[in-house]
């Protein structure tokens, strides 16, 4: 039924009253002119054309009466159908108000319009007085019956493709105002009545039947079988709808659970499961902040640092005593360059340097902690531990400095500064900016010895301690012996490492 009310809305949304109407005399037709039948058997009479007319015609007044195509709130839906310009907001809140109307009205005219069409019948197979009636008074039940088939749940359902077609993605549906309970509270209540309804119903057929006073036991028959033949048939049309919020939000868990959060549940109702709908597509926003923070986060962050501050909150790095190896990187004769060079050019330049460094410092278990204007500073066991942090920086010099000879070709020039030995890492600053540092006369040391590399003329020189932290040896070292740097009392001897190669 959901895809008979869409097909109708795409191809009559400017008429869709009118729609409307013909399908509820298509959905109310079956059970008025089931009764209106069994008056003519009831009278032993061969009216059934007559019948029939009169229920179709009764029927098309009082479902005129309940929907008033063309009238009333349809008009601004209608015109928004149409392309007309029209507020939306106000558009989306008369479906509320269309749907509340026709539920109220509906009420009204088959509790007094289907007795009248019982009589109407009765009049024409030629029933007169007390029978006339005992055919309205069986009228009242059932007409309330056959409205609380639908009491709730058919305009909702009707409804639904003209506020998902207003609606849409934009949320407008989410701030309206939650005026009613749950359509599962309605839907509860129409079962009960309806099953109610359909059983007195059947009572009734047997008593005029005289099937009640003759025997009693096929009157409880009569009356359990027409609850069974109509119930289901009323419960599955009343469960329907509510259904379909239920199956959105479930598909939406889905969607939410595989990472997609782009698509929004619709909010198409004004009770408690619209603002369910609404809880929901909040939550998902802020997942799907959270996501962008998160992606603009680990652009910012390093990610094994990012990984660490997500895992375990903000006392990450009070501050921790490690045993680290430091490689300091800078960009040789940088500022001619800089200065002969636009702006655009220079950053260019730089940004192709560190799409090397960057990737090659993380692949081996390194983290770079900061960029220092033309050059880098990477630590290798801190944040995270690293059992051969020395062989690792080691490694990685190495692979940079082949990499910017292949890239650059010698228009770029690096050195490499590197030392090994026990810093503090943790979070300095204050007032909600942190920064992640290490600090120590380790660090210091690296970076006198990546300035000595202007001296010596090496692209790459570690520290003894670094090259005593080795597993292994390379090939290829040179000493260059000991040398006072700024800041030391005692020289600092260092080794070559442009000779060495990896891989």
């Amino acid at each position: 039924m959901d895809r008979i009310w869409q097909w109708t809305w795409d191809r009559c949304g400017p008429r869709y009253s009118w729609a409307i109407s013909i399908l509820f005399v298509a959905l109310t037709l079956p059970p008025y002119l089931f009764w209106s039948l069994v008056i003519v058997v009831i009278d032993k009479s061969r009216h059934y054309v007559e019948a029939a007319a009169i229920t179709v015609g009764v029927l098309a007044i009082l479902t005129y009466l309940i929907v008033l195509p063309g009238r009333g709130r349809s008009r601004l839906v209608e015109q928004w159908a149409s392309g007309g310009e029209c507020d939306q907001v106000r558009a989306l809140a008369d479906t509320y108000t269309w749907s509340r109307e026709m539920t109220a009205r509906a009420l009204i005219t088959n509790a007094v319009g289907f007795p009248l069409l019982l009589a109407l019948v009765g009049v024409t197979t030629g029933a007169t007085g007390p029978l006339l009636l005992q055919f309205a008074l069986m009228g009242v039940p059932l007409g309330i019956a056959i409205q609380f088939v639908g009491m709730h749940s058919v305009p909702e359902a009707a409804m639904r493709p003209a506020r998902m077609a207003i609606a849409g993605d934009t949320g407008i549906g989410d701030g309206l105002p939650r005026s009613r309970p749950s359509i599962v509270a309605w839907s509860n209540l129409s079962m009960l009545a309806t099953t109610f309804a359909f059983t007195a119903g059947g009572v009734i057929m047997a008593t005029i039947f005289h099937i009640g006073s003759e025997a009693p036991l096929m009157s409880i028959a009569i009356a359990g079988l027409s609850a069974l033949a109509f119930v289901p048939l009323s419960i599955g049309a009343i469960f329907s709808p509510s259904m379909l919020p239920m199956r959105d939000l479930a598909a939406g868990t889905e969607r939410v659970a595989a990472g997609d959060y782009r698509q929004r549940l619709p909010v198409v109702q004004d009770d408690d499961l619209g603002a369910l709908a609404a809880s929901f597509n909040r939550m998902q926003a802020g997942l799907a902040e959270r996501q962008r923070l998160q992606a603009a986060f680990g652009t910012y962050v390093d990610p094994a640092l990012a990984a660490r501050l997500l895992e375990q909150g903000d006392d990450v790095f009070t501050g921790e005593r490690r045993e680290v190896t430091v490689m300091f990187i800078d960009v040789r004769d940088f500022t001619p360059f800089a200065e002969a060079n636009t702006a655009e050019d220079t950053v260019a330049r730089l940004n192709a340097l560190f799409e090397i460094v960057v990737p090659a410092v993380i692949d081996a278990g390194g983290h770079v902690n900061k960029f220092l204007g033309d050059g880098a500073l990477a630590v290798f066991g801190a944040p995270n531990d690293l059992a051969d942090h020395a062989d690792a920086a080691v490694g990685t010099a190495v692979t940079i400095r082949r990499m910017v000879a292949e890239r650059f070709s010698g228009d770029l020039r690096i050195g490499i500064g590197i030392n090994t030995g026990v810093v503090i890492a943790g979070t300095i600053g204050a007032a909600g900016h942190l920064e992640f540092t290490l600090i120590g006369d380790t660090t210091n040391i690296a970076a006198r010895i990546e300035q000595l590399t202007k001296a010596t003329g090496d692209t790459i020189l570690a520290a003894e301690q670094s090259i005593n932290a080795l597993t292994t040896r390379p090939p290829g070292l040179i000493d260059r012996g000991a040398h006072a740097l700024k800041g030391k009392s005692a020289p600092v001897r260092v080794f070559s490492l442009d000779a060495v190669s990896v891989g």
